[in-house]
């Protein structure tokens, strides 16, 4: 069973849920902090701690790209868990994540209808057969936010170093669908300000929605 830690207003209107590794929860309140002050709005946040990172929060089975730990493609139990947190038609719920959290917050919203929003910072979306998988798969929410450190694709890694070209096609995909979608370029590496370019993808992208004509 997923541990789950919930800050804020438990009431909210607005709720943010967040795939997390256990090592992320002391930078919360930081990333909370940052959130609280640019909604200027209740919100309800729900850290969903997940048990194996490459695991539980990969689409499909891949091989490593880094080290000797490969994915084993369990995003979907993960999901699962993730819309019994949705139930409340009332609210608007809001996916997102840093890096293969934001991947899975991707494919997510794909799979599902239950996500007003989608923010994802840093995302691997040079996981392996992403980019055909969005390009065959509808997407369901009305407003995503994309980064990406302008370091990241300056990397020897040549699966990794995808992520530049794929982040462009991904933004330009959904533009093209009709979706509200931006790409924001923070500076530095991949974990540079991880707290902080992902509570900037959580705010950024409720402001978006805002902007949707109702």
């Amino acid at each position: 069973m997923m541990q789950i830690h919930e800050f804020g207003a438990s009431e909210a209107d607005i709720v943010l849920i967040q795939p997390v590794d256990v090592r992320e929860l002391p930078g919360m309140e930081q990333e909370l902090a940052v959130i609280r002050e640019n909604i200027k709005e209740d919100f309800r946040m729900i850290a969903l701690c997940v048990e194996d990172w490459n695991c539980d929060l990969s689409p499909w089975p891949a091989p490593p790209v880094f080290g000797s730990e490969g994915f084993s493609g369990g995003a979907e139990r993960t999901l699962a868990e993730v819309l019994k947190l949705c139930k409340d038609k009332e609210k608007r719920c809001y996916l997102g994540g840093y890096s293969l959290a934001g991947l899975f917050a991707l494919w997510a919203g794909c799979q599902s209808d239950a996500f007003a929003g989608i923010a994802a910072a840093s995302p691997s979306v040079w996981y392996p057969g992403f980019d055909a998988y969005l390009k065959t798969h509808e997407f369901h929410p009305g407003s995503v936010y994309l980064s990406l450190g302008d370091r990241e694709e300056k990397t020897r890694n040549p699966v990794m170093g995808t992520v530049g070209a794929r982040i462009r096609e991904t933004h330009e995909l959904l533009k093209e669908r009709g979706i509200r979608c931006t790409l924001e370029w923070n500076p530095g590496g991949h974990f540079r300000d991880a707290e902080l370019r992902t509570a900037k993808a959580f705010f950024r992208v409720i402001e978006m929605q805002r902007e949707i004509p109702k």
